[in-house]
């Protein structure tokens, strides 16, 4: 069923809005993927915080021209069947879902990025940022490294002090 000029306005506002809030919109091909994948993938990629959505090319290319900062955007790779994953949270999160995904789909490919500042990204920088620790994974790292010192400095104190509790308990049997 053909959407109507109303609903295409709606969807044409809608993803200019997602565009406008999302760090980074991935974009992938995915012909040859069953709608329960898709379905999947979306319950997946809901779990933190990225929106994946299903839209006309063409709508997407004039959400992009409605938007200030996304005007200037490449849209030449914008061709096919394609799926496009929006998060307003995250830079790295909707790469990562679809890479994930696509590892157990092999139908879905990146094709690129959108990035907030309206630069559009090639399928090789897509993929290395799929493969960049989420942002939870670098936080904790950080902490850890923070912790490693105090930990180390902790371990050496107990460490020299049952020593000497050793070498006291020693002497007091002799």
């Amino acid at each position: 069923m053909a959407l109507t000029k109303v609903k295409k306005n709606d969807v044409v506002a809608e993803v200019a809005n997602l565009l406008k809030d999302s760090k980074l919109t991935v974009v992938a091909k995915y012909q040859g993927t069953t709608v329960k994948s898709i379905q999947a993938l979306r319950r997946q990629a809901k779990e933190n915080g990225t929106q994946v959505k299903v839209v006309k090319n063409r709508l997407v290319i004039k959400a992009i021209e409605q938007n200030d900062t996304l005007k200037g955007t490449d849209t030449s790779a914008i061709k096919g069947m394609l799926l496009y994953a929006f998060n307003s949270a995250d830079e790295v999160a909707p790469a990562q879902v679809l890479h994930a995904f696509a590892k157990t789909e092999p139908s879905i490919e990146f094709v690129g990025a959108v990035t907030a500042d309206g630069q559009f990204m090639s399928v090789n920088d897509v993929k290395a940022l799929a493969t960049l620790p989420g942002k939870n994974q670098l936080i904790a790292g950080v902490i850890n490294t923070l912790q490693s010192p105090v930990r180390n400095v902790m371990s050496g104190l107990s460490g020299n002090l049952h020593g000497l509790l050793d070498g006291i308990a020693a002497k007091a049997t002799n």
